[in-house]
């Protein structure tokens, strides 16, 4: 194992898998402050983030004392990135599981692997390649300006202020009323975004910030 020092050590993770998703969750996590512990199979890729991580292993991450050894059982966050091979996938969020680490994330490649990922272990599931296709349709159609799902049934977006709303306060142009969705924040043209009241006036050009169920957000965002 080696590596360097991390510049703080509040927050101690360990990231299987050094593939795209895992290498550049471990990146951002070690520039946010993170003590990062990186495991993968593959010595190349092992010797590739060598300088840039906190401590870099290879290992075979489906061998309990393999990853005994490694400390990993002592860590409270664990991200499990292998992607290209399930059965390595789920054994290890279940080798994770069974240490009892209080925090497991785990890389999907479909829906139904997520399902199996939650059954050994993993208390939350990523799908990048699904949930970005999602974001990305959102935006290509341009009736959002940003996008994002917080869970099945909600989500977030960053959408220009509708017409019917322009010179109007929140509370008089009746958004939430008509639609089910709540204005988060607001951001007038050249300022920032700041929390909307409802004594807040739309602008032309403003750009609104809106939450609620996903049916209600695109049906909000279809009129913008």
């Amino acid at each position: 194992m080696s590596g360097r020092t991390s510049r703080k050590q509040s927050t101690r993770v360990v990231v299987i898998g050094l593939g795209r998703f895992g290498g550049a969750l471990a990146r951002e996590l070690v520039t946010h402050g993170s003590e990062v512990l990186a495991i993968d199979s593959d010595p190349h890729l092992v010797q590739q983030y060598s300088d840039e991580l906190t401590h870099v292993a290879v290992a075979d991450t489906t061998d309990m004392d393999a990853l005994e050894q490694l400390g990993v059982p002592e860590f409270p966050h664990a991200v499990v990135g292998i992607g290209s091979n399930m059965e390595a996938s789920i054994l290890t969020t279940s080798l994770l599981s069974d240490f009892a680490i209080p925090r497991i994330w785990a890389k999907a490649t479909s829906r139904r692997h997520g399902q199996i990922l939650q059954r050994v272990g993993a208390h939350h599931v990523v799908l990048p390649e699904h949930d970005m296709g999602e974001r990305v349709a959102h935006l290509v159609t341009g009736r959002m300006i940003d996008y994002i799902e917080f869970d099945t049934d909600y989500a977030m977006a960053k959408t220009s202020a509708p017409q019917a709303a322009i010179g109007r306060t929140l509370t008089a142009s009746g958004l939430r009323r008509h639609f089910d969705i709540t204005v988060v924040a607001i951001k007038h043209r050249d300022g920032e975004f700041t929390y909307a009241t409802p004594e807040t006036v739309v602008d032309e050009a403003d750009q609104l910030i809106v939450s609620g169920r996903i049916e209600d957000v695109e049906r909000f965002a279809d009129m913008t």
